[in-house]
């Protein structure tokens, strides 16, 4: 089996775990009797979490020069915590094994992303390509798992989830093996000394985070809208598959324009989708500006992992968690939390302060592409 493929596998094990419980696990904690408030609780103290736990595996692996064997144990103990949300018989518990289960699966995709540029700069493949097979896994385990919940209960996906994570560790272990990049012992401040990745953390905050009110808040806006739950889905789904399609023949495009050119182009993109969706609901219009998914997040994506693996081998996995931490989940996790009251004053109006965020990008953007014309190699 070549090693895009193997590759692939594993992003399509991982990504069909986060499209079973991401919309779901709230279902699950309600049926164990929560409040909403207590719900909101387990899920933003395990998104706390997850922010300190992958910087902190990211520097380890690092620093044994072994992300491979760290993966395959994050994956293997995520399988088991994963079940506890099943039995856990209280708030309490629950908050447990929610920290727990953060604390050991937060690694698993900034390990993987690592782990796959690495053997892409080594052996000459698309990441993209491989990449793809997690966007596409995630709408099909979100299928999936919703046909299980109406079948047998919300609880359904938490055998999914932990059946997929067993999936991951498998494909961890059967990854290609490669020449050890040696222990990396220069810290947490390494990845920092290079301007190029100083830049990238607050551009990745910007145009990944203006998709806070996006995955918050659409479907309740176009449903007060008039949109039927299908249109919605579709809408949804057509996101997806313009992403899938980006990953899989976005190369060129990359190469053509660098990880400066991608942000550029994602930043812009979202000041136009962003505007749009704040001023219309009309069919039409969304329908076109949902394909600009394929930009807002994953030209942004893969300017992203462009620069992350020009840091040097030692510095990969510690530069993966950081930027998954700090460059967009501590960004969404905060701009979400904003959403809230952004919605309830203004509803669709708050896109527009989504489009503002890519504006303000913009000129991110271009001091990133200037950075990186100075960068070595």
């Amino acid at each position: 089996m070549s090693a895009p493929l193997r590759f692939a596998l594993l992003y399509a094990a991982q990504f069909a775990t986060v499209g079973a419980l991401q919309p779901f696990l709230p279902a699950v904690l309600a049926g164990h009797g929560l409040t909403p408030g207590q719900i909101a609780a387990v899920l933003a103290l395990a998104s706390a979490v997850r922010l300190l736990a992958a910087p902190a595996v990211g520097r380890g692996a690092d620093g044994l020069g072994d992300a491979q064997s760290i993966l395959v144990l994050a994956a293997g103990l995520a399988a088991c915590m994963v079940t506890g949300f099943a039995w856990a018989p209280g708030f309490g518990a629950l908050v447990a094994v929610a920290m727990l289960h953060a604390l050991v699966s937060a690694p698993v995709v900034p390990l993987s992303d690592a782990l796959c540029l690495g053997a892409a700069r080594r052996m000459g493949f698309d990441y993209g390509r491989a990449r793809s097979a997690g966007s596409a896994s995630y709408i099909a385990a979100a299928v999936l798992a919703g046909f299980a919940v109406q079948a047998v209960g919300a609880e359904a996906v938490i055998w999914i989830a932990s059946l997929c994570y067993l999936l991951t560790t498998l494909a961890a272990r059967g990854l290609p093996r490669l020449e050890a990049a040696g222990a990396g012992r220069s810290g947490f401040a390494a990845p920092f000394r290079d301007p190029a990745f100083r830049w990238l953390l607050p551009l990745s905050a910007l145009i990944q985070g203006s998709h806070a009110l996006y995955y918050g808040f659409a479907t309740l806006h176009w449903q007060a809208a008039g949109l039927s739950s299908g249109i919605i889905g579709l809408l949804w789904g057509e996101g997806v598959v313009v992403e899938v399609l980006l990953f899989l023949w976005g190369r060129r495009l990359v190469e053509r324009l660098g990880p400066g050119g991608m942000a550029l182009l994602a930043a812009s993109a979202g000041v136009l989708r962003w505007s749009v969706t704040a001023y219309t609901s009309w069919l039409p219009a969304l329908v076109a500006v949902q394909l600009l998914h394929a930009l807002t997040f994953g030209a942004m994506h893969l300017g992203a992992m462009r620069v992350l693996g020009g840091l040097p081998p030692g510095q990969a996995a510690t530069a993966q968690t950081l930027h998954a931490s700090l460059g967009t989940g501590l960004a969404m996790g905060v701009l979400t939390y904003l959403c809230g009251p952004l919605y309830a004053t203004f509803g669709g109006g708050g896109f527009w302060a989504m489009a503002g965020l890519c504006a303000i990008a913009l000129p991110v953007a271009m001091r990133l592409r200037a950075v990186l014309r100075r960068r070595p190699g």
